[in-house]
């Protein structure tokens, strides 16, 4: 695991043993620290028991501690540990701060940051990919795969520094104070999570932030295809050398597409975009960057391609939780004669509407509603396309073989999240997954996935 000096001696609470959670605390005792621990189960506070206190710090007193450490799913605008801890003048962090804080103990090494409402998980898994395939020695962590403080630090072969890639929540970055990480991205800003912020401009803010703890001369990569993020791509140009803090340039790398089959659809241009600046950056030479885009396969529920029966392409994208995560997505498959995408769309809502999926409405052949938003789904896309109202997923998957022809796409991109009808857009995508196996006996085998603790 990952230790550091700095925690000698100090004290800590963690709040919530989870895998985060339990790996924070793991590491602050192999660190030498005093550390209080509590969640509401009784299992992961007994695997703690006889080498922490065992109390709920709502219910201790906090003077004095040199840190309240809880996971990125505790609401900070709602929980009271919040008012609790700024009483007694504690700071309330995440496991990423605890990383930050042990790194200067840590094998020499590099950190790139990702953030972003849509993308970030598909570019920290290139990113992490492309500097494999260079040899370079890279972790995948924060809110994808394994915690980063429970993992072995890294170790730099020969010249080259290892490489820490880690993908950041808005909620992960609330929690965090001084990672300056030598070379960041921000995909891009849209309507998410506003539960947890005063207003869309709070939600914005948490994502500059990953910015404004980098150092003038650090580098950071920007998607600007949206207005919050030019925003606040201008605002890093401001203070950083030329060059330092860029957008995307998508010209410069938009005609090898063609040549990278598991990145297809503007959003995953954008997504390879910044992946490569960023690898460049740590520098990967082009030809290990080229070679790596073009052997990516994707990642689990992130526009995956599971497979062709009958000539038509079955495509799950269950991880699209909003309309903008989901235009992309039709705009993949232009119609080319004739509409080719069979969408099924719906589940339990973030928005009102789906018109910012409207740019890509020609390209649908049929929609296909379910869940909680279906109702209100069909009766707005009814006037633009034809419509089957499904409410399930199955029933959903029955009628796109009845209408699809050869050389169409089923996309199951919801729009929506799923907690009317699934645990998670994980077991949404796998129960779709199952659904087109067992009724066009396509052989879908989905490669692993890693924990995704929060989506900010």
């Amino acid at each position: 695991m990952i230790t550091g000096s700095h925690f000698s001696g100090k004290t800590y609470a963690v709040l919530g043993l989870a895998r985060s959670g339990l790996a924070a605390a793991e590491s602050l005792l192999a660190s030498g620290a005093n550390v209080v621990a509590w969640d509401r189960q009784e299992e992961p506070r007994e695997k703690l028991a006889g080498r922490a206190q065992i109390a709920d710090p709502l219910t201790i007193d906090l003077t004095g501690f040199d840190g309240v450490v809880v996971s990125p799913g505790v609401p900070l605008n709602t929980h009271p540990i919040a008012e609790r801890a700024a009483a007694a003048g504690v700071p309330v962090i995440g496991d990423i701060e605890l990383f930050a804080l042990a790194r200067r103990d840590l094998p020499r090494h590099r950190v790139i940051g990702i953030t972003g409402t849509n993308g970030k998980s598909t570019t920290t898994a290139l990113v992490h990919h492309l500097l494999q395939e260079a040899g370079v020695p890279a972790m995948m962590s924060g809110n994808i795969g394994l915690p980063v403080l429970g993992q072995d630090p890294l170790q730099p072969a020969g010249d080259v520094a290892a490489v820490y890639v880690l993908e950041l929540s808005s909620y992960q970055i609330d929690l965090t104070r001084s990672l300056a990480c030598e070379a960041a991205a921000l995909t891009n800003i849209t309507p998410d999570h506003l539960d947890r912020y005063d207003g869309f401009s709070d939600y914005a803010f948490s994502k500059s932030r990953l910015f404004a703890m980098q150092g003038s001369a650090q580098f950071a990569v920007f998607g600007c295809q949206d207005a919050p993020t030019r925003a606040v791509q201008r605002a890093e140009a401001e203070r950083r050398p030329d060059g330092m803090a860029s957008c995307a340039d998508y010209e410069a790398w938009r005609a090898r597409q063609t040549d990278w089959p598991g990145l297809q659809g503007p959003h995953n241009l954008q997504n390879a975009v910044i992946a490569a600046e960023l690898v460049r950056e740590m520098g990967v030479p082009l030809r290990q960057v080229e070679a790596g885009l073009a052997s990516f396969r994707g990642l689990p529920h992130r526009m995956e391609i599971l497979g062709e029966a009958n000539g038509v392409t079955f495509v799950n994208d269950s991880k699209a939780t909003n309309p903008a995560s989901t235009t992309p997505a039709l705009q993949a498959y232009p119609a080319i004669g004739r509409p080719r995408v069979h969408w099924i769309v719906g589940g339990l809502p973030k928005e009102d509407d789906l018109s910012d999926c409207a740019p890509a409405f020609g390209n649908v052949a049929r929609a296909y509603t379910i869940g909680e938003a279906g109702p209100a789904f069909a009766a707005e896309l009814e006037a633009r396309m034809p419509v089957e109202r499904c409410e399930l997923l199955c029933e959903a998957v029955k009628r796109t073989i009845e209408h699809a022809q050869p050389g169409d796409v089923v996309l199951l991109s919801p729009a929506c999240a799923s907690f009317d009808q699934f645990r998670d857009y994980e077991q949404r995508g796998e129960h779709f997954r199952q659904i087109v196996r067992q009724l066009t006996g396509l052989d879908s085998t989905a490669p692993g996935d890693g924990e995704s603790r929060s989506a900010a």
